[in-house]
């Protein structure tokens, strides 16, 4: 461990924990109880993100420890997965898995959260990766995590510590909520632009069923001509500003490009249905299928509108199933005029840039996260004397 401030101590992490309980069927009677396993916690949060209600009746033998609030469940299998979370008063003596070590702070010497922290920094998983034992399967011991050394500053600055990642962390889930509802309003979008257009014109009924008075039936090929993309034998590829794109999206770059201008590829094989626009001149890899001409149509329209058409239903091959181009261009699909499609082509743009903006203030703050949570926890950065609120703190304690 990494040298800490005078005024801190260090204890085994189990000195300043106290013991924990099993579940015994037999002696403690439940009709049902909230059961945490391994996939219930989530390695980017943190956090118990859903918990399946068992009968008790019909428990997994696994579902034995015993949880309660203020504790920090820590996976023992697959360590630097980090499945780690805090334990809020909804699964207050519920039931985890065996495959978690739980822990639980004597406050007299430790705060919760400080704890919960500790539990997710460097500073304990470079020990604990250290310990895995198994090649396919590894895994580590409870007493692997309670033996681990634990910095201990006074109470109040544990508090301010933990006050401030805890902020960190609350930023991040804000970010993850905005992420997944402006995900939400696309999907719905998607679904209703390009069934219903935005001028909301009246229907007339077509062979494959109602759309806009305005909008035409027509083969896929004819909206949009789909090509196999090129082989690129690796050494050819290069740092230049020419990026090669295929069913993984931009995987490398060339010094020479052959498409000209904007186009999309669409995945292929393993990633069958998935779009990828590209501003630019660019190198179709052979692993996707790129638009080889967009007839007259706005390629940025043709890119959104992929992500809605059911691609999939096109494909064939049992282990690896591929997408059958010939088939594709035989299906009918609507298609607006063209000022109507760089109308929708722009809103989704838009809820686009919203997603990108919130992702990317997501990472920054999951670096800050990071950063903060292995310097405060060393003492590198030190707090004990700012003006900070830790009520969210003692709320959790």
């Amino acid at each position: 461990m990494k040298n800490i401030p005078t005024e801190w101590t260090k204890e085994l992490l189990r000195t300043v924990c106290h013991k924990t309980e099993m579940w015994i069927p037999n002696k403690d009677k439940r009709d049902s109880f909230h059961y945490i396993d391994v996939s219930s916690v989530s390695n980017n949060t943190f956090t118990i993100k859903e918990a399946s209600l068992v009968k008790a009746d019909d428990a997994p033998g696994r579902a034995r420890k015993i949880v309660k609030w203020q504790d920090t469940i820590f996976a023992t299998i697959r360590p630097s997965l980090k499945r780690v979370a805090f334990i809020s008063q909804e699964y207050d003596n519920q039931i985890a898995s065996t495959a978690f070590c739980v822990v639980r702070p004597n406050q007299k010497h430790v705060t919760p959260l400080y704890v919960y922290f500790f539990l997710l920094s460097d500073l304990l998983n470079i020990e604990i990766n250290g310990l895995q034992h198994g090649a396919s399967y590894p895994a580590i011991t409870d007493k692997d995590v309670l033996n681990q050394t634990i910095p201990l500053p006074p109470l109040s600055e544990q508090q301010k510590i933990a006050a401030i990642i805890y902020k960190i962390q609350k930023a991040i889930e804000i970010q993850e909520s905005i992420i997944e509802k402006t995900r939400e309003l696309k999907k719905s979008t998607l679904h209703h632009v390009f069934t219903h257009g935005l001028r909301g014109e009246k229907f007339k009924e077509t062979e494959i069923g109602p759309m806009p008075e305005s909008w035409s039936v027509q083969r896929f090929e004819e909206f949009a001509t789909l090509h196999r993309g090129y082989d690129l034998p690796i050494q050819d590829r290069t740092s230049d500003t020419v990026p090669i794109v295929g069913s993984n999206g931009i995987v490398g770059y060339h010094n020479q490009s052959k498409v000209k201008g904007p186009g999309v590829v669409t995945g292929r094989s393993g990633s069958i249905g998935i779009s990828y626009y590209v501003a630019d001149d660019y190198w179709p890899l052979n692993t996707g299928l790129y638009v080889e001409d967009f007839h007259g149509n706005d390629p940025l329209y043709v890119h959104y509108f992929f992500q809605s058409f059911d691609f999939g239903q096109y494909a064939a091959g049992v282990s690896v199933p591929t997408l059958n181009r010939n088939i594709v261009h035989a299906a009918l699909i609507f298609v607006p005029q063209i000022r109507e499609q760089k109308e929708i082509a722009n809103i989704l743009k838009t809820i686009d840039q919203k997603i990108e903006l919130h992702t990317a203030q997501k990472s920054a703050l999951q670096d800050l996260f990071k950063t903060m949570l292995n310097k405060l926890m060393t003492g590198e950065i030190r707090v004990k004397d700012l003006d900070i609120d830790v009520s969210e703190v003692e709320s959790c304690a």
